[in-house]
């Protein structure tokens, strides 16, 4: 059994109150009931070993410390070794008394096959004795020999993320970046393989694994509408429908969004109600949270930034403060994830908390919209 319960409007509205005086109106936003830090934690980068594993813990309890309620990770990151540090750090801030699991929105992905803690000397045998051999996946289901979303697979996948975790329910649960489907399979079968995706995903809230699911994509959402890998936000909420009814829990997506890669702020690609729009635009319309992966461009946007960004961004002292404020002011933008395992980068990275986003016009002088 894993800590029980889950991220509720009761436990983040708590969390939202410790922070009052500390933090700047806007860190704090309201998304599907829950308030949610504008800053969140992701764990995708690092070596595969127990230092590192130590460094996640600690860095996701000062995270949270500091105003940060919102903790990413993905079975595959670091061969699993992410989620089961999140899991210790989580199990920490509890039995200290730091937090409470109401308080915390905890998101994980499946899809990429993951391996165990450490590379295995031959893939190939490692994928056919642990997952084709025992029937999780089939042949036909693998695509491009590491990503699968068959329903026999996810439930399987959800069940090693909850065991990692220590938790008996995942607040937030995705499909990692479903279109790399598109580059062995058609159209039609990927609409099918999704609806099949989201039934299972549906069937693990009523059972009380997830509490909600969505997915998280690396191009889909970015491309332009002609690009073989490209996904159609109104699309994909239509399969969800057909599956969950109009009160379906498919409630968020991820996608990577920084001064670097802006294309759901101001690529039109999302054709919505006969309109063209861009991706955070169609998000909101449809009642979809948007969370942003590489925030900081996996540091590359932590230095050597324009002087016009800090003339536009004003009050804050480093260049990754002011990237990470450029991704949460983002109108339409709900959480900025950032990678995050030094406890001197939590801090430096938190510190934007203190911040009032900066307004629109300070990012269109940035950025402007274009088809």
């Amino acid at each position: 059994m894993g800590i029980p319960g889950y991220a509720t409007p009761e436990g983040t509205d708590r969390f939202r109150q410790r922070f009052v005086g500390k933090v700047a109106e806007g860190h704090f936003r309201r998304a599907h009931d829950l308030w949610l830090s504008s800053v969140g934690l992701g764990t995708y980068l690092g070596d595969e070993d127990a230092g590192t594993d130590g460094l996640y813990r600690d860095a996701v309890i000062r995270a949270v410390e500091l105003g940060c309620n919102v903790v990413d990770s993905a079975i595959n990151y670091r061969h699993q070794r992410s989620e089961r540090a999140v899991g210790a750090a989580l199990s920490a801030l509890v039995r200290l008394g730091r937090a409470a699991r109401d308080e915390i929105l905890v998101a994980t992905k499946g899809g990429f096959l993951p391996f165990d803690g450490e590379y295995p000397s031959n893939p190939r045998t490692y994928i056919q004795e642990t997952f084709i051999r025992p029937g999780i996946i089939q042949p036909r289901d693998l695509v491009a020999g590491c990503h699968c979303m068959a329903p026999s697979y996810l439930r399987h996948v959800l069940a090693r993320s909850q065991q990692n975790l220590g938790l008996d329910c995942i607040d937030l649960y995705y499909l990692h970046n479903p279109e790399i489907q598109l580059q062995e399979v058609s159209r039609d079968e990927f609409s099918a393989r999704l609806r099949d995706a989201f039934a299972t995903l549906e069937e693990a809230v009523a059972q009380g694994a997830i509490r909600m699911y969505g997915t998280a994509t690396w191009n889909g959402y970015r491309q332009p509408p002609s690009a073989l890998d490209s996904l159609s936000l109104s699309e994909i909420v239509a399969l969800a429908r057909e599956v969950g009814g109009r009160d379906h829990h498919l409630k968020v997506i991820q996608l990577p969004h920084n001064l670097g890669m802006p294309e759901a702020f101001t690529r039109a690609n999302q054709l919505l109600d006969g309109e063209w729009v861009s991706t955070l635009e169609a998000a909101s319309r449809l009642g979809i949270l948007v969370m942003a992966s590489a925030s900081i461009m996996q540091g590359q946007m932590a230095r050597n930034l324009p002087p016009r960004v800090g003339e536009a961004l004003d009050g804050l002292a480093t260049d990754a403060q002011r990237a990470i404020q450029f991704v949460r002011s983002t109108p339409g933008l709900g959480v900025a994830l950032v990678g995050m395992k030094q406890i001197a980068h939590v801090e430096e990275n938190l510190a934007t908390a203190s911040v009032a986003p900066a307004p629109p016009e300070d990012l269109y002088r940035l950025f402007r919209r274009h088809a």
